[in-house]
């Protein structure tokens, strides 16, 4: 027997062994009623507002930030890449926690500590503390690594791909959105009102106390849910959904098709172009419009966040018909059209017609993105590590992203007006992807099933498993396992690389 038959050997007496333990497990146990999936998404949903209601606020302050702690558009952008900084170190190992035990354990001390961290920006604007500031947005960072992974992982335990998946997810950002709507819209009127820029951040404490109790609620839930009633499975697949493990599942990261990695180059491109888009839009704003920090803040607002009503819409559609490669191509095409509308009509009329569109297209990327990601893989026990490495290559972007455009507009005198051609750039090697992905889907199943509807997909799972044999076992899986390890290695790079700029960039000062 050779190496790959001993593979494809222990492959199969793994799987048939994990299923043995999963069915005893489940003995006398009835399925898990869809009234229980719809309360355990609500509850997730509410945690995540509070979340999402803080990350709104800095954004929408970086004028008066700028003025009131008396730093520059360089002493700025450590704020935000200090966080980064720590989602990019850590994520990787909360994805594998996560997996390892569970996204309501992850989340319950995840949230703390984002509470904890809170309190402390909260502390540092109220005495105008630029240095304490960085020390509670790095505490802070700590929590959000775990709480980004957890929340989504429970969805992934809950929802096969195509069977709800999708729609409970989009429900998710959609509730997001709204908190971030509202964050960053009425922090600037907080201010205004009553006469400090700190009250904005206790505002966000509070939401954030909010979080904690429902979190603690949830972690209950689980635990209630996990007594009474049999886990999930995939209609398609026969797979069994697992919110933790028994173990680290460390191989199985490095064995991820490379349709996934594909999809990971596509949110390279589209994420980090959409977050270095939406963390200067309020200031942008003043610029064009030539209006008030408080104006360009709803404005800004509105171009990031109105599209909530239409998310949950998307995640409908691709649970139903799929063609998510279709919808990401659509989502790079409306981000370019967006950037090019900034880029070369710099005028009011131009930069509202790009705020519009933007708020259309990016409303499309989490949900295809994060969907796509979990519909590609083989084994949905690791999802929360590979959603971890899309983070990762997303955050490491954005830092070293940060770095050159800090470079473009300190040197254009504060001026967007060529530091947004950097963003076209980005837009573009989206659709450049986005176009690849779909050419490929004609000549392989590993990509063409994100295209699938919900009834081919269960019609189909007997293709589906059949993909993920050979790809495990035929005379290709050597080169498979060894084009995942040098997609991951890349990762590790880019990880590498971002460390290098951030703190070229909080050395010289040459960041965003």
């Amino acid at each position: 027997m050779d190496v790959d038959e001993a593979n494809a050997k222990s492959v199969v007496d793994v799987t048939v062994a994990d299923r043995s333990d999963v069915d005893s497990e489940d003995h006398g146990k009835v399925a898990i009623p869809l009234s229980m999936k719809i309360l355990s998404v609500i509850v997730v949903s509410m945690i995540g507002f509070g979340g999402h209601w803080s990350s709104g606020v800095t954004g929408a302050l970086k004028s008066i930030l700028k003025k009131e702690l008396g730093i520059n558009n360089k002493q700025y952008a450590v704020l935000d890449s200090s966080e980064n900084f720590i989602k990019t170190t850590l994520i990787l190992f909360s994805g594998a926690l996560t997996d390892r035990y569970g996204g309501a354990n992850t989340m319950l001390w995840g949230n703390a500590l984002f509470s904890a961290g809170a309190i402390l920006v909260a502390a540092a604007t109220t005495i105008r503390n630029y240095k304490f500031m960085i020390f509670g947005i790095v505490i802070q960072a700590f929590g959000d690594v775990a709480t980004q992974v957890a929340q989504y992982k429970i969805f992934s335990s809950w929802f096969p791909p195509s069977s709800g998946f999708a729609s409970t997810l989009a429900f998710e950002l959609a509730i997001g959105k709204i908190g971030s709507f509202a964050g960053q819209s009425t922090a600037n009127v907080i201010t205004k009102n009553l006469g400090d820029f700190s009250w904005a951040y206790w505002m966000s404490v509070f939401m954030n106390l909010f979080t904690n109790v429902a979190t603690l609620f949830f972690w209950w839930f689980t635990r209630w849910c996990e007594k009474r009633y049999a886990g999930t499975r995939d209609p398609a697949t026969g797979e069994k959904l697992t919110e933790n493990n028994n173990k680290l599942e460390l191989t199985k990261v490095l064995r991820l098709p490379w349709s996934f990695w594909l999809v990971c180059l596509f949110s390279l491109f589209q994420t980090s172009t959409a977050s270095v888009f939406a963390s200067n839009g309020t200031e942008l704003a003043e610029q064009r419009f030539n209006i008030s920090a408080v104006q360009a803040g709803w404005y800004s607002a509105m171009s990031k966040y109105l599209g909530f009503f239409f998310v949950p819409l998307v995640g409908i559609f691709i649970d139903i018909l799929g063609h998510r490669l279709t919808v990401m191509l659509i989502c790079g095409l409306g981000m370019l059209l967006s950037m090019c509308l900034a880029m070369w009509g710099p005028s009011v009329a131009g930069t509202a017609a790009s705020f519009g569109i933007y708020a259309v297209a990016s409303s499309f990327g989490p949900t295809v993105i994060i969907d796509s990601i979990r519909t590609s893989m083989w084994f949905q026990e690791v999802f929360g590590s590979a959603y971890a490495i899309k983070i990762a290559i997303n955050n490491s972007m954005t830092i070293i992203v940060s770095v050159i455009a800090g470079v473009i507009q300190d040197r254009d005198d504060d001026s967007y007006d060529n530091v947004i051609i950097l963003y076209v750039v980005l837009a573009a090697g989206s659709v450049v992807v986005g176009t690849l992905m779909i050419a490929l889907s004609y000549a392989s199943d590993i990509i063409g099933l994100l295209q699938w509807s919900r009834r081919r997909r269960v019609q189909n799972g007997d293709i589906i498993n059949a993909a993920k044999e050979a790809f495990e076992t035929n005379e290709h899986a050597t080169w498979n396992r060894r084009l995942s390890l040098i997609n991951f290695s890349a990762v590790i790079a880019l990880i590498l690389g971002a460390w290098v700029a951030y703190f070229w960039g909080v050395g010289t000062g040459n960041n965003y």
